[in-house]
This record gives C-alpha cells, sequence and structure tokens, in this order.
C-alpha cells in the first residue's frame, strides 16, 4: 500500500472538518476542546499519520488550502 504524509498549517486552519469527511483512513481529528490555534480555531492534528496513503483528498476539501500532502514513491516499481 501507498504511504503518504500530511502537514497541516494550523495557524491557518478554521477546523470547518471538510477533510476529516474526506479522510477515508482516519488520520485527521480536531483538536481537543480547548486547543486552539492563534485565530481562536480548534485546528487539525494527524492522529494516525501511519495510516496515510497520500492521495490528497483531505488537500483538495481544504478551502483554506492548509493542508500538504506528500507522497513516497513505491520503491518495488520501476
Amino acid at each position: 500500500m501507498a504511504k503518504g504524509r500530511i502537514a497541516i498549517d494550523k495557524d491557518k486552519c478554521k477546523g470547518c472538518e471538510l477533510c476529516i469527511t474526506a479522510c477515508k483512513h482516519g488520520v485527521i481529528v480536531l483538536s481537543p476542546a480547548g486547543r486552539t490555534n492563534a485565530l481562536g480555531y480548534r485546528y487539525l492534528e494527524a492522529k494516525n499519520p501511519g495510516g496515510c496513503i497520500g492521495c490528497g483528498l483531505c488537500a483538495q476539501m481544504c478551502p483554506d488550502s492548509v493542508i500538504t500532502v506528500w507522497r513516497e514513491k513505491d520503491k518495488g516499481k520501476a
């Protein structure tokens, strides 16, 4: 299975949760109550980063472009 990695710009995240809905692998969650960013919003966190396959659906859904996705190349293929 492909492996991926995400980076979240927590300071710009508005916590809309669209990416959470898009992620079918349970990688992203909203920060716990009481933990907010500089804008006062609860932000995204990667709770299961090892489950990321690098599909990019979370980044596509984000209206504020706060998620960057990387996908590792399959080392077994030429």
